[in-house]
């Protein structure tokens, strides 16, 4: 049974996480100043994300968005549960396939800082979450 059970359940987590990064923006400066567009596709439940890196403040979509991205990342909803827990690594993901890339991969390096406050975050959402606390 997946992690998330529909695309609106995943949403209110990932928003709830990338508000909570935006509060510290030093953090996430390689993003921000990357001049980069992301886009994350989810399945199980089916989701899409936009990252936007071309100026800050970071901007977040949810759901499918108009437009070309300069990387775009194809993953399981489950898996990136797992790599924000610490119990799956990005970078294993991404070379054993478990990731899939359209643009240039190298260009992904840009998201380190980002996923790592992402995984910082994660963990307290999903305790507030649990004790049925969802803000």
């Amino acid at each position: 049974m997946p992690v998330y059970a529909t695309a609106d359940e995943l949403y209110a987590v990932l928003e709830q996480v990338f508000f909570q990064v935006k509060q510290r923006p030093e953090h996430i400066e390689t993003f921000t100043r990357s001049n980069l567009v992301i886009r994350i596709r989810f399945s199980n439940p089916q989701a899409e994300m936009l990252l936007d890196g071309r100026q800050p403040p970071l901007e977040v979509f949810y759901g499918p968005r108009p437009g070309a991205a300069d990387l775009e990342l194809a993953m399981p909803t489950d898996l990136l549960h797992r790599i924000w827990l610490g119990q799956a690594k990005l970078k294993e993901a991404f070379f054993g396939g478990q990731i899939q890339s359209k643009g240039n991969i190298i260009r992904a390096m840009k998201l380190t800082d980002l996923f790592r406050e992402a995984e910082n975050a994660y963990p307290q959402i999903l305790a507030r979450r649990a004790g049925g606390k969802d803000g």
